[in-house]
Formats: C-alpha cells, sequence, structure tokens
C-alpha cells in the first residue's frame, strides 16, 4: 500500500523554472537525442475550475523506466505506481500552470509537458447605475463591471436592452482578481423612457468541450426626458387690488413625459395652489391669485418648471394696489331750504377725484361744492368719479349720493284750476296735487259745509258738491291753501224746461198751420176742374185747342 504525501516545490516558482530549464538541457543534449521512447502526459491540456483537483498520469512503454516523477508548482500527491506509470493528484489548482513528467529509459531521459488551464466565474457582474434622468438625443454610456472571471481570453460582456443585445465586448486585464469595467454607448431616444438596461457575462468553454457559463446583473430601468429650451408661457394680471382675485395660467409644450414634470406657482413668497391639466406633450397649470393686503407693492407672479433635473422658470412683475373710494359725504344729507350744504368726494392717495365735473386739486386731495339748497334740489343727485392708474392700467370707481331739501307744502295751479264746472250725476275727477318735503296732506273741504271731494279718484258729482272749497296741503314744514269754485250744473235746469215748452208749442203752431193751408188748397184745386169738364171729358179738349188755333194759322 502507498503512503500519500505531499509534497510543495524546493523554493516556489523560481525552482520550477530552473528545474524546467535543466530539463530542456537534458532533452536537447546529444544523449536525449537518442530516445527512442516517449513519455506521454495524461490528460493532456486539461481545463478544470478554480480550486479543482486533478490526477495527472506519466506513463512510457519503455520497458524498464527508471524513477518517473511529476515537477510542477502545484500542491501533489503520489497515488499509484506501476510498470511504466506512475499518478500524482494535484489538489486546489487555482491558476493556470505547467506540468513536467521526467523519467529514465536505458539512461536515456524522457520528458513531457501539459498545459493546465484554470476557469473561474466572474465574482460580479454589476451594472453600473444610472442617471436619475437622462436627455432625450444624448449618448448614454453603460459601465459593466466585472469582477474575476478567467480565462478572459474566453470571457465576453453583453449589454442589452430589455433582450435587445446592443455590445458585445471581449474582457482584457490581468491578473483577474482586478476588477474591469467595460463600457458601451447608446443614443437615448423618447422609446427609452422606462426601458431595463443590463449586463451579464459569457464565459464560452464549448470549444474545451465544456459550456457556456453565462452570469447577468441586475436590470436598471432608464427614465428619459425632453424639456424645451423656451420658457414657460405665463399670463398674469399686472396689477392687482388687495381683496380681488384674478386668473393665473402658465404653459409649456414639448415636454416629455408631461406626467413626470413638476410645475410651481408663486405670488412673491405665497405659494399657490394650481390646478395641472397634461394633454400630451402640453402642460397647462391654472390658479386663481388673491391679493392680500400685506402683499401690497412691486411683486412676482413665479412659474417654475421642473423636469428631470433641469428647470424652466418664467416671471411677470405684478402691482398689488389698495383702491379706496370713492367716499361722497353730504354736510347735511336732509337740508332745509335755504340752507348751505357742502358736498364732498375723497380717495386714497394717488387717485383723482371728479365731483360733478370738477377735478380736484391734485391726486390724493378732495373735491367740493357748495350749495344754496332750495325747492329744485331736493332729491338732486351728485355723482364722483374716482380714477386711479397702476402700471399704465386705468381703474375707475363711480359713486352718487341723493340730497334731501326741506321745503314746506305748494299746490299748482295748473294742476287745480280756480274754476270747475261739472254736470250733476257724472264721474269727475279732482286732479289737485301738493308737493313738499315731507309730503303734504292734501284735502279739499266745502267752505260752509266742510264738505270733502276726493282728490284724485273718481267720484259721482251731486248737486250738493256745488260751492267754494278750501284746498289746503299741510306738513310739519307748513301749509298752503287754494281756493277752488266748484260749479255743479243740474240735468233738469228751469230754463231747459221752458225752452223745450217753447219749442213744443212753436212745434204746434207751425203743424197746424200747414195742415189748414194743405186742406184749403187742395178744395181750390177740385172746383175748377170740375167747372172746366161740366160737358167734356178732359181728353176732349185737344182737337178744341187744335180748333182755337186754325184761324190764327189762316191769318
Amino acid at each position: 500500500m502507498a503512503t500519500m504525501v505531499l509534497s510543495r516545490p524546493l523554493s516556489g516558482t523560481c525552482q520550477t523554472l530552473l528545474l524546467f530549464l535543466l530539463l530542456v538541457c537534458c532533452v536537447l543534449s546529444p544523449v536525449s537525442q537518442g530516445q527512442q521512447f516517449l513519455l506521454r502526459v495524461q490528460p493532456q491540456d486539461p481545463v478544470l475550475p478554480a480550486g479543482g483537483s486533478l490526477v495527472v498520469n506519466c506513463s512510457t512503454e519503455c520497458p524498464n523506466p527508471k524513477l518517473i516523477i511529476l515537477e510542477t508548482s502545484l500542491l501533489k500527491k503520489p497515488v499509484g505506481v506501476g510498470p511504466g506509470w506512475a499518478a500524482f493528484q494535484l489538489i486546489n489548482v487555482t491558476s493556470d500552470s505547467r506540468v513536467l513528467c521526467a523519467g529514465f529509459c536505458n539512461g536515456f531521459q524522457m520528458i513531457s509537458s501539459s498545459n493546465i488551464t484554470v476557469y473561474r466565474f466572474p465574482d460580479q457582474v454589476e451594472l453600473a447605475p444610472l442617471p436619475p434622468w437622462q436627455p432625450v438625443g444624448k449618448n448614454l454610456t453603460l459601465r459593466c463591471q466585472v469582477a474575476g472571471g478567467v480565462p478572459r481570453s474566453e470571457l465576453t460582456v453583453v449589454f442589452l436592452r430589455g433582450e435587445e443585445e446592443l455590445s458585445r465586448q471581449r474582457v482584457a486585464g490581468e491578473p483577474a482578481q482586478v476588477e474591469v469595467e467595460v463600457t458601451a454607448t447608446v443614443l437615448v431616444s423618447r422609446s427609452d423612457h422606462g426601458a431595463s438596461f443590463s449586463c451579464h457575462t459569457e464565459l464560452d468553454l464549448r470549444p474545451q468541450g465544456l459550456g457556456l457559463f453565462e452570469n447577468t446583473s441586475a436590470p436598471h430601468q432608464l427614465r428619459t426626458f425632453a424639456l424645451p429650451r423656451t420658457l414657460p408661457h405665463l399670463v398674469a394680471p399686472r396689477s392687482l387690488e388687495v381683496g380681488t382675485s384674478r386668473q393665473v395660467t402658465c404653459t409649456l409644450d414639448g415636454l416629455f413625459p408631461s406626467s413626470e414634470a413638476q410645475v410651481q406657482l408663486a405670488l412673491g413668497d405665497q405659494m399657490l395652489n394650481p390646478a395641472v391639466t397634461r394633454h400630451g406633450d402640453r402642460l397647462m397649470a391654472r390658479t386663481t391669485v388673491t391679493a392680500r393686503a400685506d402683499q401690497e407693492g412691486p411683486q412676482e407672479i413665479v412659474c417654475n418648471v421642473t423636469l428631470g433635473g433641469e428647470t424652466r422658470e418664467s416671471r411677470e412683475n405684478l402691482t398689488v394696489f389698495s383702491f379706496l373710494g370713492p367716499i361722497l359725504n353730504l354736510s347735511e344729507s336732509s337740508a332745509p331750504e335755504g340752507s348751505i350744504v357742502t358736498v364732498t368726494c375723497m380717495a386714497g392717495a394717488r387717485v383723482n377725484v371728479l365731483l360733478d365735473g370738477v377735478s380736484a386739486a391734485a391726486p390724493g386731495q378732495p373735491a367740493q361744492l357748495q350749495l344754496n339748497a332750495t325747492e329744485v334740489d331736493d332729491q338732486r343727485s351728485f355723482f364722483c368719479s374716482a380714477i386711479l392708474e397702476v402700471d399704465g392700467e386705468i381703474f375707475k370707481r363711480n359713486t352718487s349720493v341723493q340730497l334731501r331739501v326741506l321745503y314746506g307744502p305748494k299746490i299748482d295751479r295748473a294742476n287745480c284750476p280756480e274754476r270747475l264746472k261739472w254736470k250733476e250725476k257724472t264721474k269727475q275727477v279732482l286732479q289737485c296735487q301738493a308737493r313738499g318735503n315731507p309730503a303734504p296732506q292734501l284735502h279739499c273741504l266745502q267752505k260752509d259745509s266742510n264738505l270733502e271731494v276726493p282728490i284724485g279718484i273718481p267720484v259721482f258729482v251731486k248737486l250738493r258738491y256745488n260751492g267754494t272749497y278750501h284746498c289746503q296741503a299741510a306738513s310739519s314744514r307748513g301749509t298752503y291753501t287754494l281756493v277752488v269754485v266748484m260749479d255743479v250744473q243740474g240735468r233738469n235746469h228751469p230754463f231747459v224746461t221752458i225752452f223745450m215748452a217753447v219749442l213744443v208749442i212753436v212745434g204746434l203752431v207751425t203743424v197746424t198751420v200747414a195742415l189748414k193751408y194743405l186742406y184749403g188748397a187742395k178744395r181750390r184745386g177740385i172746383y175748377k176742374v170740375n167747372q172746366e169738364s161740366s160737358s167734356l171729358p178732359l181728353t176732349s179738349m185737344r182737337p178744341m185747342e187744335a180748333v182755337a188755333e186754325e184761324p190764327s194759322a189762316a191769318g
């Protein structure tokens, strides 16, 4: 039974190289040229995983070989020996090595070698993090970091977009422990937004009869964006009165993806809360801004659109102002007739006021006028206009006030005639009207009986309404009396009766005379006819007339 012994090189790599050179010299010596038998090494040029073990067999057909040995820098131990062969086990092979089998046959030295190739999968295959945002139309550099992996000559890095192969490159660099970075460049388009990128390694040992070994990195998702160079279109008022509200809109076209864009609107240091709508590559933010008293003065409306870590910003100047007034006052809102009334109109600073066409002396100054109140001024309206210019914009406000003049009652004779003629049993309206402030009470009373005739409403006229009336208007400011004579004519007046009787008598006399005349005429006409026709009818008179005319004809 053979004893397993681990042997190490006497002095590491240097001694192995020295021994190798000595053996080569022996092979090339004139003595070795006469060698007739070969020494074989099996397996020839093997490939094994790093850290693996391998049994190497040195054999020859020499009938009586001597001193068959294996020279290597690797850990080894004899595992068997026999006529013409010897076997050794190599333990924990971690790197590529060359082994030598040597021996003697009939005094001749035999030597043969074999190369051991070690393969190791990469310890690390990692795609470097992608930028948070990548502009569309720009080149993106993909970086794949590979640590380990041998043999490097058979190691390839492949860059992938999803399942699509973008680039394939050999991994260079020795020793294998060195971390290598392999790069590839891709032109980014909109279609790359949300795409997954990765890299993987391929260790191709198929020529050595093994296989293709792959190792893939974790994928990274790319976020692309397009942000135009143009600034947002900001529509905002140039001025805004304290307490009032106006709409502000901010629009930007050409955004991709618009759903990822962030927009902010602010008035000075006041952040606004816009409603944001997106349609395709278009973004619109709309809000209503209300000016506060503490913001009075020059301000800025700011619209800020952010996408992909880049910002586009627009600003518009805005003036917040106060517009007080106009305030229109009367020294007396109800003034007695004949009193002096002062009308004053005022407004805030920088405001021009115009009172009934009279302008103030200067902006911010009041406008004023005075009048002696008369009846004509009762219910008179005074108008005041306030005009303020802010950043080229004109603002106008108007107000009015009405004056009440207190004066005594009056009755216009034009509306209340001095004499009225009405017929009995007809409907009539007494139109008398009184004016005054306060409004007076008007009553028309018959002088003797105090009979009152209603005013302004239809009344059925009676004979007792005939007479003289006192129409009196009364208020707290005094009284006013007007005399009206009402002449009521009855429907059966004596004069009318007499006149009608005379007409009847005259008519009867006329009829009687006419009848007598007609009767007498009739009687006279009958007598004459009867006398002329006593012997002959009327028709026989024609021949007689002809006979009478004949003498005239002869003569």
